[in-house]
C-alpha cells in the first residue's frame, strides 16, 4: 500500500509540472492572439472564440494544480511526521523503565470521555490517545467469523443487561438516600485513614512537603 501510494504522488509531482508548464503556456497563448487581434491578423470574434477557451482551461489547471500541490503536500507532511515516529521508537526500542521523559515524547494528549452511563462504575469509557507526530492510533480489529461475531454480540448483550440491572439498583439507592450515606461513610473513612498517615509522618519527624499531601489526599 505504501509502495502503490508513493507511485501515485510521484505521477502527481509529473502532473504538477506539466500542469504549471501548460498554465503559462496559455498566459503566452493569450498574449499572442491579443497582438494578432490588435493588428488584425486576426478577426474579433475568432480572438473572442480562442480567448474563452483559453480561460476556460486556465481556471481548470489552476484548481488542479491547488489540488495537486495540497496533496502532496499533505503527503509530504504525513511522511516526515513518520519518519520522525519511527526514530523515536528507534530510540528506545530497548529500555527497562517507563519514564515521564518517555511518555511526554511519545504523547501528545490523552482524552478521557464521558462514561457511556454517569453512576456506572462498570460502564463502557472511551480514552483517547493522540501521540505526537502521528495522531489518534487505533489498533485495527482482527476479522471475525460470523460464530465469533455471533458469540460477542450475545456476551455484549449479557453485560449490557448486568449493567442495566446495577444501574437500576444505584438509583433506587440514590432516590432513597442510602448511596449518599455510604458516599458520606466512604469519605468519613478515607478522611481518618489520612489524618492517621499525617500523624504517622509527625511522630517520625518528617516534613510534609505540597508533594506529600497531594499524595496523602
Amino acid at each position: 500500500m505504501e509502495e502503490k501510494e508513493k507511485i501515485e504522488i510521484e505521477k502527481k509531482r509529473t502532473r504538477l509540472i506539466d500542469s504549471k508548464g501548460r498554465l503559462q503556456e496559455l498566459e503566452r497563448l493569450m498574449c499572442r492572439i491579443y497582438e494578432d487581434m490588435i493588428l488584425n491578423k486576426i478577426p474579433n470574434s475568432r480572438y473572442e472564440i480562442l480567448n474563452n477557451q483559453y480561460e476556460t482551461e486556465q481556471i481548470t489547471l489552476s484548481k488542479e494544480i491547488k489540488d495537486l500541490e495540497q496533496t502532496i503536500s499533505r503527503y509530504e507532511k504525513e511522511t516526515d511526521r513518520a519518519k520522525k515516529f519511527i526514530s523515536l521508537i528507534s530510540r528506545y526500542e530497548n529500555f527497562d523503565e517507563l519514564t515521564t521523559t518517555m511518555i511526554n515524547e511519545f504523547v501528545e494528549k490523552i482524552i478521557v470521555h464521558e462514561r457511556d452511563r454517569k453512576g456506572s462504575q462498570t460502564s463502557k469509557q472511551k480514552i483517547e490517545i493522540y501521540f505526537n507526530f502521528i495522531g489518534n492510533y487505533e489498533l485495527p480489529q482482527a476479522e471475525l467469523s460470523e460464530e465469533e461475531k455471533q458469540k460477542l454480540e450475545e456476551e455484549e448483550r449479557k453485560i449490557k443487561e448486568r449493567k442495566d440491572k446495577l444501574h437500576q439498583n444505584y438509583l433506587k439507592r440514590k432516590a432513597s438516600g442510602k448511596q449518599k450515606e455510604y458516599e458520606d461513610k466512604y469519605k468519613a473513612i478515607r478522611e481518618q485513614k489520612k489524618q492517621e498517615k499525617i500523624k504517622v509522618l509527625k511522630r517520625a519527624g518528617i516534613p510534609l512537603s505540597d508533594f506529600q499531601r497531594k499524595i496523602l489526599d
